[in-house]
């Protein structure tokens, strides 16, 4: 924690530097513009008895008590990463605490408790029940250590492969995101722990954070863009009710994204009726103003202080003096204190919910409350159910009680520095169960896949040999020549912030190759070894075109088989072997492209410029597969992909519903939420059929085809199922579609209208093993 404590006076100056030196405009209108709750249409039920509670508390409030629930008391002042005053005003309101720094995989900085999956290895399993169990895991853990607001979900798009924070999010889809972002939060809520969503919004890279401008073109964004990708998982949060949002570092067309009017206040608290609050990112940088950031949405200033033991803040006592001074009209003052009142309201922590019970600049007071319960058992179900079997050569898994064994490459071991060793997880050494920054955490143990395959490998009287205390090549041959089977084992990592470097890679990595001399360790083992398994465990795509037709020693033709581990948390090893001998059978499938050479992909992470760097999004829709897709351009590995130890059918696709009739909601505040918009309307259903000899689950996926006028992706994902079916065994799947699901954004109606005409609806096992297809003439 003293090491924790140096690194947030290095993170304070830093910042102050920083963000002195930049060239961004902050917002130059200073209206209060959101509309306020009783506008506001589709507002839930939940979050009108929130409001009810909420606003006769706040009228009888002063100006200093509304002001003081949006304003963190800054860094060191309490026991949380952001923790806000009591008011006794309010019975039984203690203050806030918010944590984590950042929450992705379990709450950081403390001990006691769990690191699940992160957000990438959830969006691999498509299973929105494991989805939910994991939020509701984490969400028991944050309420066990007395933290009223988680900050997760993180739910950015993977549009650059090699960007930092990728790991934490749900890959390169916006459907599949939302349904990651809509578990998440209703899991998390459930626990009454407030869920955040996060980062709004264009917060796609990390390199150049905080001195860049993602320029999402505003004719295009306004048609399409923001509405079409970047926005949905938040609308499908706001549909979950979450209580926050936070807004990023990163300015949105060169305007800050916590002072930006058109994002907060227009497409997040009025389009969409988002009802909670939105805070600013938990370290200094993000809040940059008080009057003009809260007249443009911002509810909270987090951590508080403008820089570290600064007796300033751009809340409290200056907002106080900018609603006095008529900067701020009191009417906003009162719509951020309600907000922030309401969540906690919504979420019942007025009654029953446990004390704070961390404190994580004074380990000292730190209760070290164990809020761990069963949760390994989740970790491990969703390691497993989240590894990608990409390759199977031969049918070289499920592995049966081999003679020999070889494991080679040190992402099989633990670390040699010890666990937890390295600060926010900034090092690859040993197994890579997590990426790093802020939204890691800290393990509480870590099962190397070494130490589980040896004890598998005991019980079978299997030989195991292995060279994992480095990656050389030709050490690790000579390992591998002659055993039974061969596991390589390659890691590529990642994670937060520029000024976070862990091996030459400045948060994003510098390039999608396997790290640690991994695809000269892969051609050097499956040369001599013909049953070569290679597992990656990675943040996002690696190029594996070195390797992956790689011929295994005099058997041309068989090729590496490869399994995708992704970041698996604390029960890495034990999840694997479930895969590995078939405990599991694996039904993943990729939260993203795999490209044959990097520059296949739409976008890349820029690593070279004076700031502020422009991030032009010129892309426009196509990212990951609608990119690959549009080009005709042939991946690896596509979107949606993933074997089995079984097989399967589909057929009998039936569609039947129409999109006609209805009656929709004007627009104005909360018109995207319009019942009209997103009831289903239409049914499609099919016949899917375990035609192998094990049991196994199937993901199969719905993609639209909207007419050429719509000017949209050629196959747009839209639905997804999880499926499990026993040897022989059929079942009718059916996934039910909305109006919403057959829309566009609209720059001259400013709101969803239908693709009117012929859409087409394929269903199949990836996004280019389409198996069934039909259409469906749209009408209004």
């Amino acid at each position: 924690m003293f090491l924790y404590f140096h690194y947030v006076v290095l993170v304070a100056f830093w910042a102050v530097f920083r963000w002195s030196s930049l060239g961004l405009q902050p917002s130059t209108s200073t209206g209060f513009a959101a509309s306020s709750q009783t506008t506001v249409a589709n507002i839930s039920p939940e979050w009108a008895a929130a409001y009810a509670k909420s606003k006769p508390l706040v009228a009888n409030m002063t100006h200093a008590d509304k002001a003081s629930l949006g304003s963190g008391l800054g860094q060191l002042r309490g026991p949380c990463i952001g923790t806000t005053l009591q008011l006794s005003v309010v019975p039984g309101f203690p203050g806030l605490c918010l944590q984590d720094v950042d929450g992705p995989v379990g709450v950081n900085l403390v001990t006691n408790n769990s690191l699940f999956p992160a957000g990438i290895n959830a969006a691999a399993t498509f299973n929105r029940t494991l989805i939910r169990a994991r939020g509701t895991a984490m969400g028991a853990e944050f309420r066990g250590k007395g933290i009223n607001v988680a900050l997760a979900p993180m739910m950015n798009l993977m549009r650059a492969p090699a960007a930092g924070r990728n790991w934490e999010g749900g890959g390169g889809d916006p459907y599949l995101s939302g349904e990651v972002a809509f578990e998440m939060v209703k899991g998390i809520q459930s626990q009454g722990v407030q869920a955040c969503a996060k980062h709004f919004i264009n917060n796609e890279q990390e390199h150049f954070r905080t001195n860049s401008s993602s320029n999402v073109d505003d004719r295009y964004a306004t048609c399409a863009l923001e509405h079409e990708l970047y926005a949905h998982p938040f609308l499908r949060s706001v549909q979950a009710n979450v209580a926050a949002v936070m807004c990023s570092y990163t300015p949105v067309n060169g305007t800050y994204a916590c002072e930006n009017d058109e994002t907060i206040n227009r497409l997040l608290k009025d389009e969409m009726g988002f009802q909670g609050c939105e805070l600013s990112s938990l370290y200094w940088g993000a809040t940059h103003t008080t009057a003009r950031a809260v007249n443009k949405g911002l509810d909270m200033s987090m951590p508080g202080d403008k820089s570290l033991l600064s007796r300033s803040r751009f809340f409290g006592v200056d907002l106080v003096d900018a609603v006095e001074h008529g900067e701020v009209p009191e009417e906003r003052l009162t719509d951020l204190a309600t907000r922030i009142l309401a969540a906690w309201y919504l979420l019942g922590q007025n009654t029953g919910f446990p004390e704070t019970n961390i404190n994580v600049f004074m380990p000292s007071l730190d209760q070290n409350v164990s809020v761990k319960d069963d949760h390994a058992k989740i970790i491990r179900t969703i390691g497993a159910a989240s590894a990608v079997l990409l390759k199977n050569e031969n049918t070289a898994l499920p592995l049966d009680a081999p003679r020999s064994i070889a494991v080679v490459g040190s992402g099989a071991r633990s670390s040699l520095q010890g666990l937890n060793a390295c600060f926010d997880q900034q090092c690859d050494d040993g197994v890579l169960a997590v990426g790093w920054g802020s939204g890691t955490a800290r393990f509480p143990y870590l099962v190397a896949p070494l130490d589980a395959i040896s004890t598998r490998a005991q019980q079978d009287k299997s030989a195991i040999f292995n060279h994992t205390i480095d990656d050389d090549a030709e050490l690790s041959a000579e390992t591998a020549a002659g055993k039974a089977v061969a596991l390589v084992f390659i890691t590529a990592d990642s994670g937060e912030g520029a000024d976070q470097t862990v091996e030459g890679n400045a948060g994003g990595r510098i390039n999608l190759r396997a790290w640690h001399n991994g695809d000269e360790l892969v051609e050097k083992v499956a040369s001599v070894n013909n049953n070569t398994i290679v597992v990656v465990n990675s943040v996002g795509p690696i190029i594996m075109e070195g390797w992956i037709e790689h011929p295994n020693g005099e058997y041309d033709d068989c090729m590496s088989t490869t399994v995708w581990a992704g970041l698996p948390g604390q029960e890495a090893g034990n999840a694997l072997v479930n895969i590995l001998y078939g405990h599991v059978n694996p039904s993943a499938r990729l939260p993203y492209t795999i490209a044959k050479n990097e520059s296949d992909y739409a976008a890349r992470v820029i690593y070279d410029g004076t700031g502020p760097v422009q991030i032009p999004y010129s892309e426009g829709l196509f990212i990951d597969y609608r990119h690959f897709d549009a080009k005709n351009i042939t991946p690896r590995f596509e979107f949606g992909f993933g074997l089995s130890y079984t097989s399967f059918s589909y057929s009998d696709l039936k569609i039947s519903g129409s999109t006609a009739g209805g009656t929709r909601q004007p627009p104005g505040p909360g018109s995207s939420l319009d019942p009209w918009l997103h009831e289903p309307v239409v049914n499609v259903s099919f016949t899917l059929k375990n035609t192998g000899a094990r049991a196994g689950g199937e993901i199969p996926q719905l993609y639209t085809s909207p007419p050429a006028s719509a000017q949209s992706a050629p196959f747009n994902l839209k639905g997804f199922d999880a499926v499990l079916l026993q040897p022989g065994e059929s079942k009718t799947v059916t996934i039910p579609l909305s109006r919403y699901d057959f829309s566009v954004w609209d720059v001259g109606t400013q709101r969803w209208e239908l693709a009117r005409g012929e859409n087409g609806i394929s269903v199949g096992a990836s996004s280019r093993d389409l198996r069934l297809k039909g259409s469906i003439a749209v009408t209004f």
